[in-house]
């Protein structure tokens, strides 16, 4: 419980670091000449939809709590929650926007914000192809050595490894997969800079 809360605080300060970043338009993790694949948009919409409509019951349910005479304690109360839940999506849009995935000569980068990051040695991908999926559980699962890292519950590519990798769940837990399922708004993108003398399959 205590390393759980302690990773979530983390995840906060990063998020907050990286709404600063996204201000002044840095990446984080981005070596020079690496190719950078961004994960963001099948998020977008919803996002910015759910932060408008976030914002708009702030200020209703103020205006209301007011009209209520509701007490002070209570108000402010209510006017924190609804203000940190607005700053949680502006940190989780930012965080994606600044930690996309990454390719280098030498690995694989799969990230979700500050959340997940799994890197992967290129000489252990046996395969690399398209793969769309629309109904994953969750933003990453693991099920019998199969990774899933999905962006609204979506994911389109899919690497099969000779060796497994291992990872870091969110909350602290360690695992192990031989097969990665990932979102990336350029599928075309991956493949070209995976493909070299890898076995790279169509969909």
């Amino acid at each position: 419980m205590v390393r759980a809360v302690l990773r979530i605080v983390v995840f906060e300060l990063k998020g907050l670091f990286a709404i600063g970043q996204w201000l002044v338009r840095r990446r984080h993790g981005v070596p020079a000449g690496a190719t950078v694949v961004t994960y963001t948009k099948a998020q977008t919409f919803m996002l910015s939809l759910m932060l408008f409509a976030m914002a708009v019951e702030t200020v209703v349910v103020d205006l209301l709590l007011v009209a209520l005479d509701v007490p002070a304690l209570l108000r402010f109360t209510v006017l924190i929650a609804d203000v940190y839940g607005l700053l949680f999506g502006v940190m989780l849009a930012a965080a994606c926007a600044t930690r996309p995935h990454v390719i280098t000569p030498g690995e694989l980068r799969i990230r979700f914000g500050v959340y997940f990051d799994v890197r992967v040695p290129v000489e252990r991908i046996a395969a690399v192809r398209t793969s769309r999926n629309y109904n994953e559980s969750s933003m990453v699962t693991v099920k019998d050595g199969r990774l899933s890292v999905a962006v609204s519950s979506q994911t389109n590519m899919t690497v099969e490894l000779s060796e497994p990798v291992a990872f870091v769940r969110p909350f602290g837990g360690r695992g192990e997969a031989t097969l990665i399922r990932f979102f990336a708004d350029e599928p075309g993108k991956v493949m070209a800079a995976l493909r070299g003398d890898r076995t790279a399959e169509p969909a």
